[in-house]
């Protein structure tokens, strides 16, 4: 299963553990298409060798049942940095050793130049991002991993929101997810989904967390894509 639905144990555990960590907040957030939404995830806020190197075995555990087949890892500047780094390093403790790389935001003048890093882009590319809200990182992924001559093959994002994404300022009846796997023809692996943060919340009824469900329910009835 690429993408958790809900009832997967493995994804309960990670919301668990990013509220926990502090990382899955709830409140008032405005997202980067102006809406109002009862929650936020901050994967900057896995700041520490303990959180993140945790995370790291969320993605691996996560890749290695998906069944998903890749060549290496890339990590798009800037948070997918640590995170790819990070997960090498799991994998490679697991068995699993491939080669990773990551980009520059500005192209280096200097020394080998150039806007790549790490290991030669080459074979199936697996992009390793934190969430994709517009799917605007991956397409600039995908250009990169292209014009090394590799295949961009899959993604891999720690919570996917299923929410409608937007284009021109307008809203529009498919999620960022929805537009890389089904347009762009990558495969898409989530850690936990939008679905399972509802699931835990209803398990948490009568208690502080449990108050935030009707409201990210609310949300995603709104907002939210199937």
């Amino acid at each position: 299963m690429a993408v958790s639905d809900g009832q997967d144990e493995l994804a309960q555990e990670f919301v668990a553990f990013a509220v926990e960590a502090g990382v899955l907040r709830f409140g008032e957030f405005k997202t980067k298409a102006g809406r109002l939404s009862p929650y936020f995830f901050n994967a900057g806020l896995f700041d520490d060798g303990a959180k993140l190197g945790r995370l790291a075995q969320f993605y691996a555990r996560r890749l290695i049942a998906s069944g998903i087949e890749f060549d290496m890892i890339f990590g798009p500047a800037y948070k997918g940095i640590p995170l790819a780094a990070a997960v090498v390093i799991e994998l490679a403790r697991l068995g699993r050793n491939v080669p990773y790389a990551f980009n520059r935001k500005e192209a280096k003048d200097h020394g080998e130049g150039g806007t790549l890093v790490g290991a030669p882009v080459r074979g199936r590319v697996l992009i390793v991002d934190d969430v994709m809200s517009a799917g605007t990182a991956a397409r600039e992924s995908i250009a990169l991993i292209q014009a090394a001559g590799a295949t961009p093959h899959a993604v891999a994002i720690a919570l996917d929101r299923q929410e409608k994404a937007t284009e021109a300022g307008q809203d529009v009846p498919w999620s960022a997810v929805q537009y890389v796997r089904e347009r762009l023809g990558l495969q898409v692996c989530a850690i936990a989904c939008l679905a399972d943060l509802l699931q835990y919340l209803q398990q948490h009824a009568g208690d502080a967390l449990g108050e935030h469900h009707a409201r990210v329910l609310a949300y995603r009835e709104r907002y939210g894509v199937s």
